[in-house]
């Protein structure tokens, strides 16, 4: 069994970005989206850091909260071979029922890829009626199909308040 990370939220937050589960590379080294293919940092540098690279994790947290951004992932633990998603077995959700009621100016949740979507519909189907929600291109190297611009297009559309 795998697990993932605590949320990055506070109580300025109104997105949650939300996805499925740390990669390998992420688990290792103990941060979201810590892969160097993964174009989720660069698109939140590209949107809220001048399009400066960050320079470590601490300064990536610090951009998201100044922005009213908040970042989890739907499962708690998991068992998956390798980093896939399609991977993915014997899933075990996290609380979103808690967090969102512990957080009441999330307006709006972001899904990072389809099966992020898939996921939190299977597990949390009552709070898809409370919020705005936009499902957005998976950010992983695996979604090769879009360039990069395509999915800073999709991303600052979801993300614009």
């Amino acid at each position: 069994m795998i697990e993932c990370f605590p949320p990055i939220i506070d109580e300025d937050s109104r997105i949650l970005i939300i996805g499925t589960m740390p990669s390998v590379k992420s688990l290792n080294a103990g941060e979201y989206y810590a892969h160097p293919r993964n174009a989720f940092w660069k698109i939140i540098a590209k949107l809220y850091h001048n399009g400066v690279e960050f320079s470590n994790f601490a300064e990536k947290k610090a951009c998201i909260l100044s922005h009213q951004l908040a970042l989890w992932d739907n499962l708690k633990f998991c068992e998956r071979n390798g980093s896939l998603d399609s991977n993915i077995k014997n899933m075990i959700p996290n609380d979103f029922e808690t967090l969102l009621e512990t957080h009441p100016h999330i307006c709006r949740l972001i899904f990072n890829g389809q099966k992020s979507f898939q996921i939190f519909k299977k597990f949390h189907p009552q709070l898809l009626e409370k919020y705005q929600q936009f499902v957005l291109p998976s950010t992983s190297p695996a979604n090769a199909a879009l360039s990069f611009d395509k999915k800073l297009a999709f991303w600052l559309n979801g993300l614009e308040l």
